[in-house]
């Protein structure tokens, strides 16, 4: 119970950093609330009138799955509709704990197919949308995409934007995961933690969890064609050291099976559906413990002849996005990362 409170009083304080501050008015853009089957949305509109239908960006926000919200992206879709005259929709997702996963993959999907297939009351172009996320938004991006790749009765997404995504949960021992271990924003161990308390899960299975003793040999052998510290570039692998191997716990894998769906790890998708996928931009940052996940998709992707963009942001860090449009307690790394993404979406 008290750990249950703690976590509680801490969530709490969390969600009200992550919003951030408010933002002020905008002259250039319409903004307004809606709800996308049933799912809470804001819309970005320029109000200076298009010849032509505009392209459609959907952004999915950070924070654990249990943090964030519009208001937390709201400077950053204030910018991208701006700077590339798109017409952007923030997702407000329902957070866990309060709705079990998957809930937010289900809304970030159902704000998606409303959009398709209503594009056009918007003066969107239903085949130029993209869908843009940043950390578990990033993953709900890249399962979003997966599920709707070979859907034929709606639209086809035209690209995704991932920023440093988390994209599996098998390895928490690859090269990035030692090198930024104790990174301030997300740590190896804090990565598992808010793993855990997004499944709602028992906290005390986090050491099994870092040590991969919630992988049975057969999963290990199976996805070690995609999951392996090998296919990582060896500039980004220096003085990586294997992690002692470890004895399988069945009851943690039992426990946390969910870490097994694509749903939750895209990187376990089949070639069938990854062969499917819309041209994809990869953002990832030097100092984050999921660097490896962007890496690992980005061959995934090209081993599928899928069209990548990548950008490597060498100061970067996770959360460094959240930084965005705050003046001098923004970083140079958050600039980055936007200027990345307009730019890629202004491609389209």
């Amino acid at each position: 119970k008290t750990c249950l409170f703690l976590f509680t009083d801490q969530k709490r304080s969390l969600r009200l950093i992550a919003d951030g501050l408010p933002a002020s008015r905008d002259s250039k853009l319409f903004i307004k609330d809606l709800h996308f089957d049933e799912v809470p949305v804001r819309i970005y509109l320029p109000r200076v009138p298009s010849a032509n239908k505009r392209r459609g960006v959907l952004v999915f926000h950070g924070g654990c799955g249990i943090f964030g919200s519009i208001r937390s992206h709201e400077r950053i879709c204030r910018h991208i509709a701006r700077k590339s005259d798109s017409v952007v929709v923030s997702v407000g997702y329902r957070l866990s704990p309060d709705h079990k996963y998957p809930a937010q993959t289900l809304d970030c999907l159902a704000a998606t197919v409303h959009f398709l297939k209503t594009a056009e009351n918007y003066g969107v172009d239903p085949d130029r949308i993209i869908i843009c996320g940043d950390s578990a938004g990033g993953t709900f991006t890249a399962s979003v995409c997966q599920e709707l790749a070979n859907r034929r009765d709606i639209p086809k997404i035209r690209a995704q934007v991932l920023i440093y995504p988390l994209l599996q949960a098998l390895n928490f021992n690859l090269p990035s995961h030692q090198k930024n271990g104790f990174i301030a924003f997300l740590s190896q161990e804090r990565a598992v933690y808010f793993v855990l308390k997004y499944l709602n899960k028992d906290c005390s299975m986090k050491e099994a969890i870092l040590a991969g003793s919630h992988v049975p040999e057969s999963i290990n052998l199976k996805y070690r064609k995609w999951i392996n510290p090998d296919l990582i570039p060896e500039v980004f692998r220096l003085d990586y050291k294997p992690p002692l191997p470890t004895s399988f716990l069945p009851q943690v894998h039992e426990e946390t099976k969910e870490l097994f769906e694509t749903r939750f790890s895209p990187l376990l998708a089949e070639d069938a559906v990854v062969c499917c996928l819309p041209d994809t931009c990869i953002i990832t940052c030097e100092h984050d413990v999921l660097r490896d996940d962007g890496l690992l998709y980005k061959k995934r992707l090209e081993d599928n002849n899928i069209k990548v963009t990548w950008h490597h942001i060498q100061e970067g860090f996770h959360c460094a996005l959240g930084f965005f449009g705050y003046g001098i307690f923004s970083f140079p790394s958050s600039s980055k990362i936007v200027n990345h993404t307009v730019n890629f979406i202004k491609g389209y």
